[in-house]
């Protein structure tokens, strides 16, 4: 893996918002869990967005969603390395990994990631350290609470300005352990650890986060705000999750992760049609 511009896209305004997708490779994820477990069913997934254009390939081996339970590291390991390292041998686009233990940070940079996105945001104990001798870049996720209790009436004072501030001492706390403030992104954590008034204010607020110069990447696709909002079911959550991931990106989200990878990055290309300045003039 190099440290190119190619491998961090994220890192450059672009002509549109990235479009990262998402690969869980667990049992137990809220929308998609046991569908991409064996090697060859991710490979095969992974290919699938990467050709419907993703930008970022996501890979989780422990679910993040409410009440889901911890997993070995050993498990983790094995669910995670094999598909990064197979899919760097069958493309270039970067891979991210998802996941907030130290050890699986570095095994998954040494097999060829470039991003590691931690719903935990580094605070686990030596993954400021780890990370800060890897080349990766960080992802630094908001959440209240933990996996058990982040949905247990989670309160703030001002969740824009409560989550924004949580965020700014992380990347404080991050830049002091020798990470680099250039290899850090922001997430608000969209769903983990807010109610359905919490995630519609941080959405009306993201521009805060943006305007922090750091790469804001969000989480939307098929959450329950959806189902709040819409009241319809995980797999029918398409046009809703189109909906929050153009809002996201009109404000300037960097990254949109998403289960939707097609549908979305045309949604990404319609966003980048009307708020690019130099953009094409059509016949």
């Amino acid at each position: 893996m190099t440290d190119s511009t190619a491998d961090r896209p994220w890192r450059e305004a672009g002509d549109r918002p990235l479009v990262m997708g998402i690969l869980n490779v667990t049992p137990d994820s809220f929308s998609d869990g046991g569908q991409h477990n064996a090697l060859d069913d991710a490979l095969e997934r992974a290919l699938a967005m990467i050709a419907e254009g993703a930008d970022v390939i996501d890979i989780g081996g422990e679910s993040t969603r409410p009440n889901a339970q911890p997993v070995a590291l050993d498990e983790e390991l094995r669910r995670t390395v094999p598909v990064i390292k197979a899919l760097r041998e069958r493309s270039d686009v970067p891979v991210s990994i998802d996941t907030s233990k130290p050890e699986v940070m570095q095994a998954a940079v040494e097999a060829g990631a470039s991003m590691i996105n931690d719903v935990n945001a580094l605070q686990a104990p030596d993954a400021v350290r780890v990370a800060a001798r890897l080349s990766a870049d960080v992802c630094l996720m908001h959440r209240q609470g933990n996996a058990a209790t982040m949905q247990d009436n989670p309160v703030y004072e001002d969740v824009v300005s409560d989550v924004l501030h949580e965020l700014q001492a992380r990347v404080a706390d991050c830049i002091d352990g020798g990470i680099e403030r250039e290899r850090l992104l922001l997430d608000p954590g969209f769903g983990f650890g807010k109610t359905t008034t919490h995630n519609l204010q941080l959405l009306r607020g993201l521009g805060q986060f943006v305007a922090t110069s750091l790469p804001v990447l969000v989480g939307l696709s098929r959450k329950s705000l959806l189902q709040a909002i819409t009241e319809r079911p995980v797999e029918q959550r398409l046009a809703g999750s189109l909906a929050l991931a153009t809002m996201a990106a009109m404000q300037g989200a960097r990254v949109i992760r998403v289960h939707d990878v097609a549908a979305t990055v045309d949604a990404m290309k319609v966003v980048a049609a009307v708020t690019n300045k130099h953009e094409k003039q059509a016949d």
